[in-house]
């Protein structure tokens, strides 16, 4: 889909933040691009030239710009235009697919040919995968060049580079300059014990609401969420650490401290915090459409920028589901904590945290599940849904696609639609999943049976998965897990 040139300038004229990481603009004269809610002196229109993606916009010799940094700038979100193929394929190579493997090894995975893929890439977006991925990596770089005081050779691979020179040479060739001139004279040096990362987003953003929600919800010993900041545990590849995420009060970001045992993974854990967060969605879009609802309308001024809180683990998120099948949220947080503390890896981190939660592969027998208070019938869906996910037969991931993945969590002993419509929703960030059949949703929607709360959410299409957060959010008890 095409660009209207004449829109975004108008965006770019108001500096619309509705806008922001939706397009780029490159500025002839300078060489530079920005996002549109740079705070730069807007260029005429005879001298812009718009782009959706920074990939784009750096394959015809623009430079990111160091006063709004596009590095930072959302991304498009689950609700954007492009082909799902294409969207999944940008969505694992900013996650860090190619800094491990290859694009035929990312191609076999989507289920195409690396050629096909390729082509599909170059026809929408008119970039290579490799392209989309050194851009990333740049951006990672950039990002950890201003923010942080990691030495160079740490900011290096941190971004997923393979090697000092190559970065050395790649950045000075897209910037014009070495790394360490993005400092300014400043010395690297280690930066205590965490990094720190910003993360923006397009406002409005309930914040306190999403806090609530993963409050009520967080796993004892794995995640915690007190004083306005969200922590957890986090196990990526063979590293292990904690994060915690708070607000930035003066600007629409929120703030991630890092701990520095997590520096070689960076970026798919801000995949992953941004995943959780739904820190890319549209929340102007998305009001706008669901404001037409006479239910629905109050709700969405009552809380604006409500988003559907993600998942940063998939399958931890998909057995906390399963787990508070039929239970209260209480009831289902503690036997989560009992699951953690029984099977988790034990970890030390600050705030009282101190567990990793179980991976697939270690759920494996039935009285291991028994001995935390499981009934039989739940334990076996879990041990069910392990052997699957273990088994790459299940693929808990961010932008799966959802058909498939709810058809194979259907297929899986004890897993109704309930469970399968949450965990699209909030594993995969389907903005369209609805769990039609959840008593609260039932209840918000006037006490309506399952079959009348999927016919009365018809016009909530596509945005269903926000509309059941706004209808959760307008009673203050819930059973939903």
């Amino acid at each position: 889909m095409e660009l209207d040139a004449d829109a975004c300038y108008r965006a770019l004229t108001a500096r619309d933040p509705r806008f922001d990481g939706m397009f780029f603009v490159g500025v002839r004269t300078t060489g530079i691009y920005c996002r549109p809610v740079c705070r730069a002196r807007t260029p005429g229109r005879d001298r812009c030239v718009f782009f959706r993606r920074p990939a784009e916009a750096e394959r015809e010799g623009f430079r990111a710009c160091f006063l709004c940094r596009p590095e930072l700038a959302p991304g498009t979100g689950p609700e954007g235009a492009l082909p799902r193929l294409v969207e999944a394929a940008v969505r694992r190579i900013e996650e860090g697919a190619l800094d491990e493997g290859s694009v035929d090894d990312l191609a076999h995975a989507l289920g195409v040919t690396g050629r096909h893929l390729r082509r599909a890439l170059s026809t929408e977006l008119g970039v290579t995968p490799v392209a989309i991925a050194q851009s990333r990596r740049l951006a990672l770089a950039k990002q950890l060049l201003h923010d942080t005081r990691l030495p160079l050779t740490e900011v290096a691979f941190a971004s997923g580079f393979g090697s000092v020179r190559r970065f050395n040479a790649i950045f000075r060739a897209r910037f014009g300059n070495p790394p360490s001139a993005l400092r300014g004279g400043r010395a690297a040096e280690r930066p205590g014990d965490a990094i720190a990362l910003r993360l923006d987003y397009r406002p409005p953003f309930a914040w306190d609401s999403m806090l609530s929600f993963l409050g009520a919800r967080a796993i004892p010993g794995v995640e915690a969420v007190e004083g306005g900041v969200y922590r957890r545990t986090v196990r990526l590849g063979g590293a292990v650490g904690w994060v915690a995420v708070t607000g930035e009060p003066n600007r629409p970001a929120l703030r991630a401290s890092v701990s520095l045992s997590l520096a070689g993974v960076l970026v798919p854990l801000v995949a992953r915090l941004r995943a959780l967060f739904d820190l890319d969605a549209h929340p102007s879009a998305i009001a706008a459409h669901l404001a037409h609802d006479p239910l629905l309308a109050p709700l969405v001024e009552r809380c604006p920028g409500l988003r559907v809180p993600g998942a940063f683990d998939g399958f931890e998120t998909a057995v906390r589901a399963v787990l508070g099948q039929q239970v209260s949220v209480r009831a289902a947080t503690t036997l989560s904590g009992r699951l953690a503390l029984a099977l988790g890896d034990p970890i030390e981190a600050p705030h009282g945290l101190t567990r990793l939660f179980p991976r697939p592969d270690t759920l494996v027998r039935e009285e291991q599940l028994a001995a935390i208070g499981l009934p039989g019938a739940r334990a076996r869906t879990i041990l069910s849904l392990s052997r699957a996910a273990a088994a790459g037969d299940l693929r808990l991931e961010r932008h799966g696609d959802p058909v498939v993945t709810i058809e194979r969590l259907l297929a899986l002993p004890g897993i109704g639609d309930w469970t399968a419509q949450y965990v699209a929703m909030r594993v995969l960030g389907s903005p369209d999943a609805f769990p039609a059949g959840d008593l609260v949703l039932r209840k918000a929607l006037g006490g309506v049976s399952t079959r009348e709360a999927l016919e009365r959410a018809e016009s909530f299409r596509p945005f269903r998965a926000y509309a059941a957060m706004h209808l959760w959010a307008s009673l203050s008890q819930g059973t939903t897990s």
